[in-house]
């Protein structure tokens, strides 16, 4: 475009390739202005029980919108996902909407671990099951990858990673396998980790947990569409 002449700068043609342009210049191709993509912002947050996972809640209960607003965020982010009400852990903030629709679509298989505790002993047969995938009312489960981390008395603590985001899937899958979910905190989503973030706290996502993203959309833009 350049070398044809489709570029100007300040109202004159530059055919020159590595031209350098000052910060404020008018740049413009075939006649209409070019703008910089403004920077976005992705803030991570440890999201407690008992907040909602939306920016205002007509009933008066906490929101992500107040941690964010209470730690001095002013970009107009929104949730990349949920998390229910009585869960804990990991959620991502941005306004970058294309980040987000690839992280949540189901097309692209966005991994997220959870570290559940159970009432009972979990034995072999209920790995297995959960392995192979849980049988709900949509469906079956995608087969999802589960670590049991220990077992004390009737309580098991695990650590399962899913592919996937059916409503309050961690708590009926294992509702479904006589194992009821105690407690649920989400420990990883994609790229980003919960860590050692306090309860409530907000910050902004690391260079490393960027890239991660980036490759990630990257990726997702790379893939053949199918015609319809």
């Amino acid at each position: 475009m350049i070398v044809a002449g489709r570029v100007r700068v300040a109202g004159k043609v530059v055919r020159e390739l590595g031209t350098q342009v000052d910060e404020g210049a008018r740049v413009e191709v075939d006649g209409k202005p070019v703008r910089a993509d403004a920077p976005r912002t992705y803030q991570v947050i440890h999201k407690p029980i008992g907040v909602v996972t939306t920016l205002r809640d007509p009933e008066g209960r906490r929101t992500i919108g107040d941690l964010v607003r209470g730690a001095g965020v002013t970009a107009r982010v929104v949730p990349v996902g949920r998390l229910d009400y009585d869960t804990s852990g990991v959620l991502l903030m941005t306004d970058d909407g294309q980040a987000a629709h690839v992280l949540t679509h189901p097309r692209f298989g966005v991994e997220k671990t959870y570290r559940a505790t159970l009432r009972g002993r979990l034995g072999p047969d209920t790995v297995e099951q959960v392995l192979r995938g849980v049988r709900l009312e949509e469906g079956r489960t995608a087969p999802g990858q589960l670590r049991v981390v220990a077992v004390r008395r009737d309580v098991s603590l695990v650590d399962l990673t899913l592919h996937e985001g059916h409503n309050r899937q961690v708590r009926r899958m294992f509702e479904a396998l006589d194992h009821p979910v105690l407690a649920l905190v989400r420990l990883r989503f994609g790229p980003i980790s919960l860590g050692e973030l306090a309860v409530g706290g907000v910050r902004p996502a690391t260079e490393r947990e960027l890239a991660s993203i980036r490759r990630i959309v990257a990726a997702a833009d790379a893939e053949p569409r199918s015609e319809t």
